[in-house]
């Protein structure tokens, strides 16, 4: 995680110790939102440290010694016209500006220094008002001529989350301190709810968090659906007095699985692999709420009609209901949402 902290304050110890002192505040109030949402990181990394270990100026002093930037008007300017954007950009301001560094210069040394740890691969979650440095990173680091590949890093840029109560919007107010945490939400709402509804849209769509449809228990809530068929799945087992885990395909006559529904069941089921694999490539965790939810669908059709037990194809009829949770339980779990055996 990158947690911002720009030292451009006056110098001074206590200022110093008053700015250590909120970024750890802020620090502490991170980690309850991301522990109330289920989210570990293994490694922060304050902006500032890149100035006290001098990476931004080493960063600088290597893009002037690559023959890539210019002085004019006292700022210092990087030539990003030579790698296609429409205008140079400053990297430093001039002296009567407070000669300060501009924002993508530390977001490039931060990047390099990702880069030199081995991580030759980083995505990046922004909001949408972060779009304008996708660019200018990139070139910078490109600029430094250290053969780091030109689409990196990745980015998965997402839009602002309008949050609806009771058929109106809760209004946020950044110039009054007024907003909502992602904690409160969960608070609201319950883990599972905030994850699904966050991870069923695309990044760059804007979502409209409707607060009383995270809490209904009906059908048109999708990560109710999706979990309800999971649990009816499960009533399944426990009707039969199985245990889920000992239903072999090899016993079972699968042939006997005729019927529209489960044909339909079973060509879905086939599909998983493809939609993970692809979600994964194009950074779009949404298809695969899209394939639970039309699994769930199928499901929940063939669980109303088949399943009764006692009949010739219940062998089969329990492979398929056990293949049914068990991919469930798998879409569920990779998007870190929990698939419950009752409801």
């Amino acid at each position: 995680m990158y947690v911002a902290a720009h030292p451009n304050d006056p110098e001074g110890a206590d200022l110093d110790q008053v700015r250590r002192f909120a970024v750890q505040e802020l620090r502490k109030e991170q980690d309850a939102d991301l522990q109330a949402f289920g989210v570990r990181f293994d490694v922060y990394f304050l902006e500032s440290s890149l100035y006290t270990t001098g990476k931004v100026e080493d960063t600088m002093r290597r893009l002037a010694a690559a023959g890539h930037t210019y002085e004019k008007d006292g700022a210092l300017w990087l030539k990003t016209t030579d790698f296609g954007d429409d205008k140079d950009r400053v990297m430093r301001k001039r002296a009567e500006k407070g000669g300060e560094y501009t924002y993508f210069l530390p977001d490039v040394a931060y990047h390099v220094d990702k880069w030199e740890r081995g991580f030759t691969r980083a995505i990046n979650v922004q909001g949408a008002d972060h779009h304008s440095t996708v660019t200018r990173v990139r070139i910078g680091l490109q600029a430094l001529e250290m053969g780091i590949a030109p689409g990196y890093p990745e980015y998965v840029l997402h839009q602002m989350v309008t949050v609806m109560k009771g058929g109106a919007e809760m209004k946020i107010s950044k110039r009054a301190g007024s907003y909502m945490t992602v904690r409160e939400l969960v608070d609201e709402v319950g883990r599972d709810a905030v994850r699904y509804f966050f991870l069923m849209r695309r990044g760059d769509s804007h979502l409209v968090f409707d607060v009383d449809l995270a809490k209904s228990q009906t059908e048109e809530n999708p990560v109710f659906y999706v979990q309800m068929a999971h649990a009816r799945m499960s009533g399944i087992f426990r009707v039969a007095a199985r245990a889920p885990e000992s239903v072999k395909a090899a016993g079972a006559d699968l042939g006997t699985l005729v019927e529209p529904e489960e044909t339909e069941l079973l060509k879905e089921l086939g599909g998983f692999p493809d939609v993970v694999a692809r979600a994964a490539e194009t950074l779009e965790p949404h298809r695969v709420t899209g394939y639970l939810e039309g699994l769930a669908r199928l499901a929940h059709a063939w669980y109303h009609k088949y399943r009764v037990l006692g009949e010739p194809q219940e062998g089969a009829r329990l492979v398929l209901a056990a293949a049914v949770r068990q991919v469930l339980a798998n879409g569920l779990h990779l998007l870190g949402i929990s698939a419950p055996d009752r409801m």
